[in-house]
């Protein structure tokens, strides 16, 4: 069955988590397309809150119709004030606890905030009559699959970490409000976004500022591990998509479609920071995965999603947002 196309007027879009990585691309992205845009964050110390601080401050200064609201999605009271507050018409929720390692250090509190902290934004849409919202998963999701590259319609039942565990309950909840409340709910399973503004945790952030420190990069495993890399206007390309159309309930993959090894991507880094790394060879870690690689067919024709960026051209531009935060210190 093809969609339903939503009108493309202006809309108020609430973004939860827009202060982060990708949550503010996707709120800078609707601010062009003419929406008003609420963020809703907590600014938590899973990494440096100036680095969010940094991106509210890029999204003040486009002077477009854009409303910051600090809270807590554990906070169900402050929950339901930010909906009481304002009349969204649709809800992008990408805010959660996000990583695998650290899931394995905090798992309740990976499950409070992301599975708790999902339903109080379901909740509070359907008190308000909000029908449309679109969650983000992870290929976490797919665990140790035998079978590459991963489709939406692999059974999905061998999740390797809490992280993947909460996310696996995500794509649950939203079929339950789909399926008794009537709400139209896209899951998208992201994988392995990076680019500018991406977290300082994450590899390639990690790795470029250690290379270009001449500090030791920590290398799990023998390099081989292989992930499919995905730069993040492709993926902001697949959630604007989503807000576009109504779907009923579907799961859609947002990957480059392509796989890049550990050893590949640290040899991109050398070349466009111009250092060689010093590797740390260390064991692999428990919850990784051994390859994310993303079927994009489903999204391909039911989104029109064709990402763009390969690696070979997505690392340069990362290293040159990389060097001008560097610059301004």
């Amino acid at each position: 069955m093809v969609p339903a196309v939503v009108t493309l007027r202006a809309m108020n879009i609430l973004v939860t988590g827009g202060a982060g990585f990708i949550g503010s691309h996707v709120c800078e992205r609707l601010l062009q397309e003419g929406h008003a845009v609420w963020a809703y964050d907590d600014l938590n110390d899973f990494y440096d809150p100036q680095i969010k601080r940094g991106a509210l401050r890029q999204l003040q200064a486009m002077a477009r119709p854009f409303t910051f609201v600090f809270g807590d999605l554990t906070d169900r009271p402050a929950v339901d004030e930010l909906f009481a507050g304002a009349s969204f018409d649709q809800v992008i929720h990408l805010a959660a606890r996000a990583g695998v390692r650290p899931s394995l250090q905090e798992p309740a509190l990976y499950q409070r905030v992301n599975v708790e902290g999902t339903v109080n934004v379901l909740e509070a849409a359907r008190r308000r009559g909000v029908k449309k919202i679109t969650i983000a998963s992870s290929s976490s999701v797919y665990g140790v699959n035998s079978k590459v590259p991963f489709s939406e319609t692999d059974p999905i039942f061998n999740a390797i970490s809490p992280y993947a565990a909460s996310k696996l309950a995500d794509e649950a909840l939203g079929h339950v409000y789909h399926h008794v409340y009537g709400m139209d709910i896209a899951m998208l399973r992201f994988f392995t976004v990076y680019g500018p503004r991406q977290r300082p945790d994450l590899a390639i952030h990690k790795f470029a500022k250690l290379i270009a420190a001449g500090k030791p990069i920590p290398v799990f495993g023998d390099g081989s591990t292989a992930r499919d890399y995905t730069y993040v206007t492709d993926t902001v390309d697949g959630v604007i998509a989503c807000t576009r159309q109504e779907f009923g309930f579907e799961i859609f993959n947002l990957g480059e479609s392509q796989t890049v090894t550990l050893a590949r991507l640290i040899e991109l880094l050398e070349q466009h920071l111009g250092r060689k790394a010093i590797i740390d060879r260390q064991p692999v870690q428990p919850g990784d995965v051994p390859i994310t690689y993303a079927d994009i067919t489903k999204a391909r024709e039911r989104l029109g999603y064709r990402p763009g960026v390969k690696i070979d051209e997505g690392i340069p531009r990362f290293v040159e947002w990389f060097r001008r935060q560097a610059a301004a210190g």
